[in-house]
Protein backbone atom coordinates (compact mmCIF):
# COMPACT_ATOMS: atom_id res chain seq x y z
CA UNK A 1 0.00 0.00 0.00
CA UNK A 2 1.32 3.39 -0.99
CA UNK A 3 1.47 6.04 1.68
CA UNK A 4 2.12 9.74 2.07
CA UNK A 5 5.85 10.43 1.94
CA UNK A 6 7.92 12.68 4.16
CA UNK A 7 6.95 14.07 7.55
CA UNK A 8 3.39 13.54 8.74
CA UNK A 9 3.64 14.93 12.29
CA UNK A 10 0.88 17.53 11.82
CA UNK A 11 -2.14 16.66 9.68
CA UNK A 12 -4.77 19.22 8.72
CA UNK A 13 -8.20 17.82 7.85
CA UNK A 14 -10.57 19.92 5.79
CA UNK A 15 -14.13 19.19 6.90
CA UNK A 16 -15.64 17.90 10.16
CA UNK A 17 -18.15 15.53 8.60
CA UNK A 18 -18.23 11.85 9.48
CA UNK A 19 -15.25 11.07 7.23
CA UNK A 20 -13.11 13.88 8.61
CA UNK A 21 -13.98 13.03 12.21
CA UNK A 22 -13.24 9.33 11.72
CA UNK A 23 -9.92 10.23 10.12
CA UNK A 24 -9.10 12.60 13.00
CA UNK A 25 -9.81 9.90 15.59
CA UNK A 26 -7.67 7.30 13.85
CA UNK A 27 -4.81 9.76 13.31
CA UNK A 28 -4.92 11.01 16.90
CA UNK A 29 -4.87 7.43 18.09
CA UNK A 30 -1.75 6.88 16.00
CA UNK A 31 0.01 9.80 17.68
CA UNK A 32 -0.38 12.50 15.04
CA UNK A 33 -1.15 16.12 15.85
CA UNK A 34 -4.40 16.92 14.08
CA UNK A 35 -6.21 20.13 13.22
CA UNK A 36 -9.69 20.02 11.70
CA UNK A 37 -10.94 23.04 9.75
CA UNK A 38 -14.73 23.27 9.32
CA UNK A 39 -16.75 26.00 7.60
CA UNK A 40 -19.79 25.45 9.84
CA UNK A 41 -19.96 26.23 13.54
CA UNK A 42 -20.76 22.61 14.45
CA UNK A 43 -19.51 19.17 13.38
CA UNK A 44 -21.40 16.86 11.07
CA UNK A 45 -21.03 18.04 7.48
CA UNK A 46 -23.94 16.41 5.66
CA UNK A 47 -25.01 14.93 9.00
CA UNK A 48 -25.92 18.39 10.19
CA UNK A 49 -28.52 19.84 12.54
CA UNK A 50 -31.27 22.41 11.93
CA UNK A 51 -33.05 23.94 14.92
CA UNK A 52 -36.50 25.14 13.92
CA UNK A 53 -39.23 26.25 16.33
CA UNK A 54 -38.29 23.66 18.94
CA UNK A 55 -37.65 20.83 16.45
CA UNK A 56 -34.20 19.23 16.18
CA UNK A 57 -33.98 18.31 12.50
CA UNK A 58 -31.26 16.04 11.13
CA UNK A 59 -30.28 17.46 7.74
CA UNK A 60 -28.47 14.37 6.46
CA UNK A 61 -28.59 10.61 6.83
CA UNK A 62 -31.40 9.11 8.89
CA UNK A 63 -30.37 5.43 8.78
CA UNK A 64 -27.51 4.18 10.97
CA UNK A 65 -26.07 0.72 10.34
CA UNK A 66 -22.82 -1.03 11.32
CA UNK A 67 -22.29 0.89 14.57
CA UNK A 68 -19.19 -1.24 15.21
CA UNK A 69 -17.35 1.00 12.71
CA UNK A 70 -18.16 3.99 14.87
CA UNK A 71 -17.03 2.07 17.93
CA UNK A 72 -13.74 1.31 16.16
CA UNK A 73 -13.14 5.00 15.43
CA UNK A 74 -13.90 6.01 19.02
CA UNK A 75 -11.79 3.12 20.26
CA UNK A 76 -8.77 4.51 18.44
CA UNK A 77 -8.55 7.16 21.18
CA UNK A 78 -9.64 4.93 24.03
CA UNK A 79 -13.36 5.64 23.83
CA UNK A 80 -16.35 3.42 23.14
CA UNK A 81 -19.74 3.76 21.57
CA UNK A 82 -21.41 2.64 24.81
CA UNK A 83 -19.93 5.60 26.67
CA UNK A 84 -20.51 8.10 23.87
CA UNK A 85 -24.02 7.37 22.62
CA UNK A 86 -27.35 5.88 23.64
CA UNK A 87 -28.09 3.70 20.62
CA UNK A 88 -31.52 2.14 20.22
CA UNK A 89 -31.89 -0.92 17.94
CA UNK A 90 -34.94 -0.46 15.72
CA UNK A 91 -37.45 -3.27 15.49
CA UNK A 92 -38.70 -3.30 12.84
CA UNK A 93 -35.72 -1.90 11.01
CA UNK A 94 -38.21 -0.77 8.37
CA UNK A 95 -41.91 -1.13 7.75
CA UNK A 96 -42.66 -1.71 4.07
CA UNK A 97 -46.06 -0.63 2.76
CA UNK A 98 -47.15 -1.63 -0.73
CA UNK A 99 -49.68 -0.27 -3.20
CA UNK A 100 -51.91 -3.34 -2.77
CA UNK A 101 -52.32 -2.54 0.94
CA UNK A 102 -50.00 -5.27 2.21
CA UNK A 103 -47.48 -4.51 4.99
CA UNK A 104 -44.19 -6.19 5.85
CA UNK A 105 -42.11 -5.51 8.95
CA UNK A 106 -38.41 -5.99 8.17
CA UNK A 107 -36.84 -7.58 11.22
CA UNK A 108 -33.16 -8.17 11.89
CA UNK A 109 -33.39 -11.53 13.65
CA UNK A 110 -33.35 -14.50 11.30
CA UNK A 111 -36.21 -16.43 12.87
CA UNK A 112 -38.35 -13.33 13.39
CA UNK A 113 -37.92 -12.27 9.77
CA UNK A 114 -38.57 -15.78 8.49
CA UNK A 115 -41.84 -15.84 10.42
CA UNK A 116 -42.73 -12.42 9.02
CA UNK A 117 -42.03 -13.54 5.45
CA UNK A 118 -44.07 -16.71 5.99
CA UNK A 119 -47.03 -14.65 7.19
CA UNK A 120 -46.62 -12.21 4.33
CA UNK A 121 -45.95 -14.50 1.37
CA UNK A 122 -46.10 -18.15 2.45
CA UNK A 123 -43.70 -20.97 3.37
CA UNK A 124 -41.96 -21.13 -0.01
CA UNK A 125 -40.80 -17.52 0.24
CA UNK A 126 -39.79 -18.08 3.88
CA UNK A 127 -37.50 -20.91 2.76
CA UNK A 128 -36.13 -18.63 0.03
CA UNK A 129 -35.47 -15.94 2.62
CA UNK A 130 -33.43 -18.43 4.68
CA UNK A 131 -31.22 -19.12 1.66
CA UNK A 132 -31.03 -15.41 0.81
CA UNK A 133 -29.91 -14.57 4.33
CA UNK A 134 -27.05 -17.07 4.08
CA UNK A 135 -26.03 -15.69 0.68
CA UNK A 136 -26.10 -12.07 1.86
CA UNK A 137 -23.89 -13.02 4.81
CA UNK A 138 -21.41 -14.85 2.58
CA UNK A 139 -21.19 -11.91 0.15
CA UNK A 140 -20.58 -9.50 3.03
CA UNK A 141 -17.84 -11.67 4.52
CA UNK A 142 -16.15 -12.09 1.14
CA UNK A 143 -16.12 -8.33 0.55
CA UNK A 144 -15.43 -6.66 3.87
CA UNK A 145 -11.66 -6.94 4.28
CA UNK A 146 -10.49 -6.91 0.66
CA UNK A 147 -13.10 -4.78 -1.12
CA UNK A 148 -14.70 -2.43 1.42
CA UNK A 149 -12.19 -1.89 4.21
CA UNK A 150 -9.25 -1.68 1.82
CA UNK A 151 -7.06 0.84 0.02
CA UNK A 152 -6.36 0.21 -3.66
CA UNK A 153 -3.29 1.21 -5.63
CA UNK A 154 -4.17 -0.85 -8.70
CA UNK A 155 -6.93 -3.15 -10.00
CA UNK A 156 -4.39 -5.92 -9.43
CA UNK A 157 -5.00 -5.45 -5.70
CA UNK A 158 -8.30 -7.25 -6.25
CA UNK A 159 -6.53 -10.52 -6.97
CA UNK A 160 -7.18 -12.66 -3.93
CA UNK A 161 -9.02 -15.78 -2.77
CA UNK A 162 -11.86 -13.45 -1.74
CA UNK A 163 -12.24 -12.34 -5.36
CA UNK A 164 -12.63 -15.94 -6.47
CA UNK A 165 -15.15 -16.47 -3.70
CA UNK A 166 -17.10 -13.38 -4.73
CA UNK A 167 -17.16 -14.54 -8.36
CA UNK A 168 -18.41 -17.95 -7.24
CA UNK A 169 -21.17 -16.27 -5.24
CA UNK A 170 -22.31 -14.37 -8.34
CA UNK A 171 -21.16 -10.99 -7.04
CA UNK A 172 -20.50 -9.66 -10.54
CA UNK A 173 -23.93 -10.49 -11.85
CA UNK A 174 -26.93 -8.17 -11.44
CA UNK A 175 -28.45 -7.53 -8.04
CA UNK A 176 -32.06 -7.87 -9.17
CA UNK A 177 -31.42 -11.27 -10.73
CA UNK A 178 -29.41 -12.42 -7.73
CA UNK A 179 -32.26 -11.62 -5.33
CA UNK A 180 -34.63 -13.32 -7.77
CA UNK A 181 -32.77 -16.59 -7.34
CA UNK A 182 -34.13 -16.75 -3.80
CA UNK A 183 -37.42 -14.83 -3.84
CA UNK A 184 -40.21 -14.85 -6.43
CA UNK A 185 -42.59 -12.43 -4.70
CA UNK A 186 -41.95 -9.06 -6.35
CA UNK A 187 -42.76 -7.15 -3.17
CA UNK A 188 -40.05 -9.05 -1.26
CA UNK A 189 -37.59 -8.55 -4.08
CA UNK A 190 -38.12 -4.82 -3.75
CA UNK A 191 -37.35 -4.91 -0.02
CA UNK A 192 -33.96 -6.52 -0.66
CA UNK A 193 -32.96 -4.51 -3.73
CA UNK A 194 -34.25 -0.92 -3.33
CA UNK A 195 -31.00 -0.15 -1.47
CA UNK A 196 -29.22 -0.05 -4.84
CA UNK A 197 -30.58 3.45 -5.19
CA UNK A 198 -28.32 4.46 -2.25
CA UNK A 199 -25.43 3.59 -4.57
CA UNK A 200 -27.00 5.54 -7.43
CA UNK A 201 -28.10 2.52 -9.43
CA UNK A 202 -31.12 0.69 -10.80
CA UNK A 203 -31.23 -2.81 -9.20
CA UNK A 204 -31.36 -4.22 -12.73
CA UNK A 205 -27.97 -2.62 -13.42
CA UNK A 206 -26.31 -2.74 -9.98
CA UNK A 207 -23.70 -5.42 -9.41
CA UNK A 208 -24.80 -8.14 -7.03
CA UNK A 209 -21.84 -7.32 -4.80
CA UNK A 210 -23.94 -4.35 -3.61
CA UNK A 211 -25.99 -6.90 -1.72
CA UNK A 212 -23.78 -5.78 1.15
CA UNK A 213 -26.16 -2.82 1.57
CA UNK A 214 -29.29 -4.93 2.20
CA UNK A 215 -27.07 -7.09 4.44
CA UNK A 216 -26.24 -4.05 6.56
CA UNK A 217 -29.90 -3.00 6.73
CA UNK A 218 -31.70 -6.30 7.14
CA UNK A 219 -29.17 -8.49 8.96
CA UNK A 220 -26.65 -6.15 10.59
CA UNK A 221 -29.55 -4.07 11.90
CA UNK A 222 -30.65 -0.44 11.95
CA UNK A 223 -30.04 1.79 14.98
CA UNK A 224 -30.96 5.27 16.13
CA UNK A 225 -29.03 7.46 18.60
CA UNK A 226 -31.09 9.32 21.16
CA UNK A 227 -30.69 13.00 20.42
CA UNK A 228 -30.92 12.33 16.69
CA UNK A 229 -28.34 11.40 14.07
CA UNK A 230 -26.43 14.61 14.75
CA UNK A 231 -25.50 13.07 18.11
CA UNK A 232 -23.05 10.86 16.17
CA UNK A 233 -20.72 13.60 14.86
CA UNK A 234 -21.11 15.47 18.14
CA UNK A 235 -19.87 12.44 20.07
CA UNK A 236 -17.02 11.92 17.60
CA UNK A 237 -15.92 15.54 17.84
CA UNK A 238 -16.04 15.44 21.64
CA UNK A 239 -13.87 12.30 21.68
CA UNK A 240 -11.43 13.87 19.22
CA UNK A 241 -11.19 17.04 21.28
CA UNK A 242 -10.42 15.04 24.42
CA UNK A 243 -7.68 13.26 22.47
CA UNK A 244 -6.02 16.57 21.62
CA UNK A 245 -7.48 17.28 18.17
CA UNK A 246 -7.83 21.03 17.53
CA UNK A 247 -10.87 22.41 15.71
CA UNK A 248 -11.32 25.62 13.74
CA UNK A 249 -15.06 26.28 13.51
CA UNK A 250 -16.63 28.73 11.08
CA UNK A 251 -13.44 28.68 8.99
CA UNK A 252 -13.82 27.95 5.29
CA UNK A 253 -10.66 26.87 3.49
CA UNK A 254 -9.91 29.25 0.62
CA UNK A 255 -6.67 27.84 -0.72
CA UNK A 256 -3.77 25.45 -0.22
CA UNK A 257 -0.14 26.55 -0.25
CA UNK A 258 2.20 24.30 -2.22
CA UNK A 259 5.92 23.84 -2.60
CA UNK A 260 6.75 21.38 -5.35
CA UNK A 261 4.51 18.37 -4.96
CA UNK A 262 3.80 19.02 -1.29
CA UNK A 263 1.05 21.04 0.35
CA UNK A 264 2.67 23.16 3.05
CA UNK A 265 -0.28 25.04 4.52
CA UNK A 266 -4.04 25.45 4.52
CA UNK A 267 -5.36 29.00 4.29
CA UNK A 268 -8.67 30.33 5.55
CA UNK A 269 -9.72 33.97 5.37
CA UNK A 270 -8.14 34.69 8.75
CA UNK A 271 -5.43 32.08 9.28
CA UNK A 272 -2.56 30.18 7.74
CA UNK A 273 -2.22 26.66 9.18
CA UNK A 274 1.06 24.90 8.40
CA UNK A 275 0.67 21.22 7.52
CA UNK A 276 2.85 18.17 7.00
CA UNK A 277 -0.08 16.37 5.34
CA UNK A 278 -3.63 17.30 4.34
CA UNK A 279 -6.86 15.27 4.19
CA UNK A 280 -9.64 16.76 2.05
CA UNK A 281 -13.19 15.61 2.75
CA UNK A 282 -15.41 18.01 0.71
CA UNK A 283 -17.24 16.72 -2.37
CA UNK A 284 -14.92 15.91 -5.25
CA UNK A 285 -15.32 19.12 -7.31
CA UNK A 286 -14.52 21.25 -4.26
CA UNK A 287 -11.52 19.10 -3.34
CA UNK A 288 -10.24 19.23 -6.93
CA UNK A 289 -10.61 23.00 -7.01
CA UNK A 290 -8.58 23.38 -3.82
CA UNK A 291 -5.93 21.09 -5.26
CA UNK A 292 -5.82 23.13 -8.46
CA UNK A 293 -6.72 20.07 -10.53
CA UNK A 294 -8.96 19.57 -13.51
CA UNK A 295 -11.09 16.39 -13.51
CA UNK A 296 -9.25 13.60 -15.32
CA UNK A 297 -12.51 11.94 -16.31
CA UNK A 298 -16.19 12.62 -16.40
CA UNK A 299 -17.96 11.02 -13.47
CA UNK A 300 -21.53 9.80 -13.40
CA UNK A 301 -23.35 11.22 -10.38
CA UNK A 302 -25.96 9.46 -8.27
CA UNK A 303 -29.61 10.49 -8.34
CA UNK A 304 -30.56 13.16 -5.85
CA UNK A 305 -33.43 13.45 -3.39
CA UNK A 306 -36.09 15.88 -2.31
CA UNK A 307 -36.56 15.86 1.47
CA UNK A 308 -39.57 17.31 3.23
CA UNK A 309 -38.85 18.07 6.89
CA UNK A 310 -42.24 18.21 8.58
CA UNK A 311 -43.23 18.95 12.14
CA UNK A 312 -46.80 17.79 12.69
CA UNK A 313 -49.49 17.80 15.35
CA UNK A 314 -50.15 14.07 15.01
CA UNK A 315 -48.63 10.78 13.81
CA UNK A 316 -49.87 7.99 11.56
CA UNK A 317 -47.53 5.03 12.08
CA UNK A 318 -45.64 3.63 15.05
CA UNK A 319 -42.64 2.58 12.91
CA UNK A 320 -39.45 4.65 12.88
CA UNK A 321 -38.73 4.06 9.16
CA UNK A 322 -41.46 3.33 6.62
CA UNK A 323 -40.87 2.57 2.96
CA UNK A 324 -43.96 3.45 0.98
CA UNK A 325 -43.73 1.68 -2.36
CA UNK A 326 -45.75 2.88 -5.32
CA UNK A 327 -47.33 0.43 -7.74
CA UNK A 328 -44.66 1.29 -10.33
CA UNK A 329 -41.19 -0.05 -9.79
CA UNK A 330 -38.96 -0.57 -12.80
CA UNK A 331 -40.23 2.57 -14.51
CA UNK A 332 -39.34 4.57 -11.41
CA UNK A 333 -35.61 3.99 -11.92
CA UNK A 334 -35.88 4.70 -15.62
CA UNK A 335 -37.55 8.03 -14.88
CA UNK A 336 -35.05 9.38 -12.38
CA UNK A 337 -31.80 7.79 -13.61
CA UNK A 338 -32.16 7.69 -17.40
CA UNK A 339 -34.86 10.19 -18.34
CA UNK A 340 -34.21 12.87 -15.71
CA UNK A 341 -37.90 13.08 -14.76
CA UNK A 342 -39.72 13.09 -11.45
CA UNK A 343 -41.32 9.82 -10.37
CA UNK A 344 -44.90 9.56 -11.60
CA UNK A 345 -45.68 6.92 -8.93
CA UNK A 346 -43.10 7.60 -6.24
CA UNK A 347 -41.62 5.26 -3.68
CA UNK A 348 -40.83 7.19 -0.50
CA UNK A 349 -38.77 6.75 2.66
CA UNK A 350 -40.72 8.21 5.57
CA UNK A 351 -38.78 8.57 8.81
CA UNK A 352 -40.42 9.48 12.12
CA UNK A 353 -37.53 9.94 14.60
CA UNK A 354 -39.91 10.95 17.39
CA UNK A 355 -41.14 7.35 17.39
CA UNK A 356 -37.87 6.57 19.19
CA UNK A 357 -36.95 9.93 20.73
CA UNK A 358 -39.96 12.20 21.43
CA UNK A 359 -37.59 14.90 22.70
CA UNK A 360 -36.67 15.84 19.13
CA UNK A 361 -39.94 17.77 18.84
CA UNK A 362 -41.88 20.11 21.13
CA UNK A 363 -44.36 18.43 23.51
CA UNK A 364 -47.34 17.01 21.64
CA UNK A 365 -45.62 17.30 18.26
CA UNK A 366 -44.06 14.77 15.86
CA UNK A 367 -41.15 15.04 13.44
CA UNK A 368 -41.21 13.41 9.99
CA UNK A 369 -38.73 13.29 7.11
CA UNK A 370 -40.17 12.35 3.72
CA UNK A 371 -37.46 11.46 1.20
CA UNK A 372 -38.35 11.20 -2.49
CA UNK A 373 -35.58 10.13 -4.89
CA UNK A 374 -35.31 12.44 -7.89
CA UNK A 375 -32.96 13.20 -10.80
CA UNK A 376 -29.74 15.03 -10.15
CA UNK A 377 -29.21 18.36 -11.86
CA UNK A 378 -26.99 16.87 -14.58
CA UNK A 379 -29.61 14.33 -15.67
CA UNK A 380 -32.65 16.50 -14.96
CA UNK A 381 -31.83 20.24 -14.80
CA UNK A 382 -35.20 21.17 -13.31
CA UNK A 383 -36.07 24.66 -12.11
CA UNK A 384 -36.55 23.80 -8.45
CA UNK A 385 -37.14 27.40 -7.40
CA UNK A 386 -40.25 27.29 -9.56
CA UNK A 387 -41.48 23.70 -9.14
CA UNK A 388 -40.45 23.10 -5.51
CA UNK A 389 -43.67 24.39 -3.87
CA UNK A 390 -45.84 22.47 -6.35
CA UNK A 391 -43.85 19.29 -5.77
CA UNK A 392 -44.29 19.66 -2.02
CA UNK A 393 -48.04 19.78 -2.56
CA UNK A 394 -47.78 16.72 -4.78
CA UNK A 395 -45.93 14.82 -2.05
CA UNK A 396 -48.58 15.80 0.48
CA UNK A 397 -51.21 14.45 -1.89
CA UNK A 398 -49.35 11.14 -2.22
CA UNK A 399 -49.13 10.85 1.56
CA UNK A 400 -52.86 11.54 1.89
CA UNK A 401 -53.69 8.79 -0.61
CA UNK A 402 -51.43 6.31 1.18
CA UNK A 403 -53.06 6.56 4.59
CA UNK A 404 -51.43 9.67 6.05
CA UNK A 405 -54.82 11.33 6.15
CA UNK A 406 -54.70 14.99 7.11
CA UNK A 407 -50.89 15.23 6.81
CA UNK A 408 -51.10 18.61 5.10
CA UNK A 409 -53.48 20.15 7.61
CA UNK A 410 -51.44 18.75 10.52
CA UNK A 411 -48.28 20.60 9.46
CA UNK A 412 -46.78 22.74 12.21
CA UNK A 413 -43.54 23.55 10.37
CA UNK A 414 -42.27 22.42 6.96
CA UNK A 415 -39.06 22.84 4.99
CA UNK A 416 -38.37 21.39 1.56
CA UNK A 417 -34.80 20.55 0.52
CA UNK A 418 -34.24 20.13 -3.22
CA UNK A 419 -31.29 19.37 -5.53
CA UNK A 420 -30.80 23.13 -5.87
CA UNK A 421 -30.18 23.30 -2.12
CA UNK A 422 -27.71 20.42 -2.26
CA UNK A 423 -25.88 22.17 -5.10
CA UNK A 424 -25.70 25.39 -3.07
CA UNK A 425 -23.91 23.40 -0.36
CA UNK A 426 -21.23 22.31 -2.82
CA UNK A 427 -22.55 18.89 -3.82
CA UNK A 428 -21.84 17.97 -7.43
CA UNK A 429 -24.89 17.83 -9.72
CA UNK A 430 -27.09 18.69 -6.76
CA UNK A 431 -26.86 15.24 -5.18
CA UNK A 432 -25.76 14.46 -1.61
CA UNK A 433 -24.91 10.90 -2.75
CA UNK A 434 -21.81 11.81 -4.81
CA UNK A 435 -20.49 9.57 -7.61
CA UNK A 436 -22.66 6.60 -8.57
CA UNK A 437 -21.30 3.11 -7.98
CA UNK A 438 -21.17 2.01 -11.58
CA UNK A 439 -18.55 -0.63 -12.34
CA UNK A 440 -16.03 1.99 -13.64
CA UNK A 441 -16.56 3.91 -10.38
CA UNK A 442 -16.30 0.99 -7.95
CA UNK A 443 -13.43 -0.39 -5.87
CA UNK A 444 -10.04 0.33 -7.48
CA UNK A 445 -11.79 2.24 -10.30
CA UNK A 446 -13.36 4.78 -7.95
CA UNK A 447 -11.45 8.07 -7.52
CA UNK A 448 -8.56 7.03 -5.31
CA UNK A 449 -7.91 8.58 -1.95
CA UNK A 450 -4.18 9.09 -2.52
CA UNK A 451 -3.97 12.20 -4.69
CA UNK A 452 -1.85 11.76 -7.80
CA UNK A 453 0.86 14.40 -8.16
CA UNK A 454 0.66 15.47 -4.50
CA UNK A 455 2.92 13.54 -2.17
CA UNK A 456 1.09 14.49 1.04
CA UNK A 457 -2.60 14.90 0.12
CA UNK A 458 -5.34 12.36 0.76
CA UNK A 459 -9.08 12.32 0.05
CA UNK A 460 -11.86 11.02 2.29
CA UNK A 461 -15.63 11.03 2.00
CA UNK A 462 -18.31 9.52 -0.20
CA UNK A 463 -16.64 10.41 -3.50
CA UNK A 464 -13.62 8.20 -2.88
CA UNK A 465 -12.93 4.72 -1.48
CA UNK A 466 -15.10 2.86 -0.50
CA UNK A 467 -18.14 5.00 -1.35
CA UNK A 468 -21.54 6.33 -0.32
CA UNK A 469 -23.36 5.78 2.98
CA UNK A 470 -22.57 6.17 6.66
CA UNK A 471 -20.52 2.94 7.04
CA UNK A 472 -18.43 3.52 3.87
CA UNK A 473 -17.83 7.16 4.83
CA UNK A 474 -16.61 6.16 8.30
CA UNK A 475 -14.32 3.63 6.63
CA UNK A 476 -13.08 6.27 4.19
CA UNK A 477 -11.76 8.29 7.12
CA UNK A 478 -10.00 5.23 8.49
CA UNK A 479 -8.52 4.39 5.07
CA UNK A 480 -7.29 7.96 4.62
CA UNK A 481 -5.58 7.75 8.01
CA UNK A 482 -3.90 4.52 6.91
CA UNK A 483 -2.47 6.33 3.89
CA UNK A 484 -0.69 8.62 6.36
CA UNK A 485 0.25 6.25 9.16
CA UNK A 486 1.01 3.17 7.03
Amino acid sequence: MRTVTGRTDHVVIVGAGLAGLACALHLAGAGRRVTVVEREEVPGGRAGLRLLDGYRIDTGPTVLTMPELLDEALGAVGGSIDDALDLVPLDPAYRARFADGSVLDVRTGGEAMEDEVRRFAGPGEAAGYRRLRRWLTEVYRAELDRFIDANFDSPLDLASPELARLVALGGFGRLDRAIGRFLTDERLRRVFSFQALYAGLDPRQALALYAVIPYMDTIGGVWFPRGGMHAVPTAMADAARRAGVEFRWGAEVESLERRGDRITAVRTRHERIAADAVVLTPDLPVARRLLGERPRRRLRWSPSAVVLHAGTTTSWDDAHHTISFGAAWRSTFTEIIRDGRLMTDPSLLITRPTATDPGLAPPGRELHYVLAPCPNLATGPLDWARIGPAYQEELLGVLERRGYTGFGTALDVAELVTPADWAARGHAAGTPFSAAHTFPQTGPFRPRNLVRGRSNAVLAGSGTTPGVGVPPVLLSGKLAARRITG
